[in-house]
């Protein structure tokens, strides 16, 4: 699906956007990182009073919780510093530490194992305010939820190939998405003989599906457009894009009929590249003071609960339970479901002869044998369970 084109002499070209790195790696010690923050990055929360354990135990440092990344840094030495990107993330729980700075106090502490080049890191943020109301507060729930939001937001953010983006024609539109313009008969040219298709052009992304086959689809934030051109190719004048390393560093090709429908699209999307550029939007949207506010609504409904006591349920006889179905077993293990020789030599079912109309049930039955009523065959669970005075 993806080819290059034959560069030519004589190209409109698009200015390039910043890459996106901030969610993708892992950094030490970036001078004044925690002010230098990308357009469209917003800090989504701040934790106070937080120690990177590992790394720079005895400082108190703050972690921000960004829609891109987690940053801690030093209030104690300024250059101390460090980001952590979500997609770096491959484990992170919480768990309780003994602080060997307070009397070896119990704290809460966030651990996070990245992975970054095929190195792996290990955080432990340790909580080390020293109050013992936060002890069993979620404090770091806003890590939790900005990070799961982040999984389910890709879209925004990386290019995505043959996925599930499109239904009975139509592009699934994502939340703050504004369809602008949708192109047809536009020719993928990642083969010989080309792939028919058509263009979705929204606010956040360039998507193209092929019209025989929806499943044959990309879609490309304008994020990853490293660059925009008009070339010409062995098909006549074609769209070509360049997507940004961390998008996979493909050279797309799109041919549109007339030339003049192709400028035009040309210019629509440098300018959606533009403005995006200045604002972009990651998908994540949050509100830490929300949050806790649900928590504690959650917390408080679970609280008034009614508790669990003893003296409020009765206690069975297990005693009785034992003896469920005893006069049908034994019933059935005198002879119901076999021949069982009786005392003068013939068979159980001869003694019992031919069967008998049962009022009771309305139908007619073999003989009940002696020694049993209709009653103990036909309740299997006891009529009544005492209870343990």
């Amino acid at each position: 699906m993806l080819k290059s084109l034959t560069q030519m002499d004589g190209n409109q070209q698009q200015p390039q956007l910043q890459l996106l790195w901030e969610d993708k790696e892992v950094k030490f010690d970036v001078p004044q990182l925690h002010k230098h923050l990308r357009s469209g990055e917003r800090v989504l929360d701040y934790i106070y009073h937080i120690e990177d354990s590992k790394g720079n135990p005895g400082d108190t440092g703050r972690l921000m919780v960004t829609n891109l990344r987690l940053i801690w840094h030093s209030l104690v030495h300024k250059k101390y510093n460090l980001s952590i990107g979500y997609a770096r993330i491959g484990n992170t729980n919480t768990r309780m530490v003994h602080m060997h700075s307070k009397g070896r106090m119990a704290s809460q502490a966030l651990y996070i194992l990245a992975i970054s080049n095929e190195t792996r890191f290990e955080f432990l943020f340790t909580d080390v305010s020293g109050e013992t109301s936060r002890r069993d507060q979620p404090i770091f729930a806003s890590v939790f939820d900005v990070y799961q939001l982040y999984q389910r937001t890709y879209l925004y953010r990386d290019l995505k190939l043959r996925g599930a983006i499109v239904q009975a024609g139509q592009l699934v539109i994502l939340p703050d998405e504004q369809v602008f313009s949708q192109v047809q008969g536009v020719w993928n040219l990642s083969s010989d003989q080309g792939n028919l298709g058509s263009f979705v052009v929204s606010n956040i992304r360039l998507v193209w599906f092929a019209d025989a086959n929806e499943t044959f689809n990309i879609s490309l934030p304008y994020l990853q457009i490293e660059s925009l051109r008009v070339r010409e190719s062995k098909y006549g004048p074609a769209l070509v894009i360049q997507t940004a390393e961390t998008g996979g560093g493909y050279v797309l090709g799109f041919r549109i009929d007339p030339s003049e429908r192709l400028n035009e699209l040309f210019k629509e999307l440098c300018s959606l590249h533009t403005i995006y550029g200045e604002q972009p939007n990651f998908g994540i949207q949050y509100n830490a003071q929300d949050a806790r506010q649900r928590l504690a609504a959650a917390a408080e409904e679970a609280a008034q609960i009614p508790q669990f006591k003893v003296e409020n349920f009765e206690e069975l006889d297990e005693r009785q339970e034992r003896e469920i179905n005893t006069k049908l077993n034994s019933y059935l293990a005198e002879g119901c479901l076999g021949k069982v020789s009786s005392v003068n030599g013939s068979t159980d079912q001869e003694d019992r002869g031919d069967p008998v109309y049962c009022k009771e049930l309305g139908f007619a039955m073999e003989r009940i044998r002696d020694g049993y009523k209709l009653q103990d065959l036909w309740n299997v669970m006891p009529t009544k369970m005492e209870s343990i005075e």
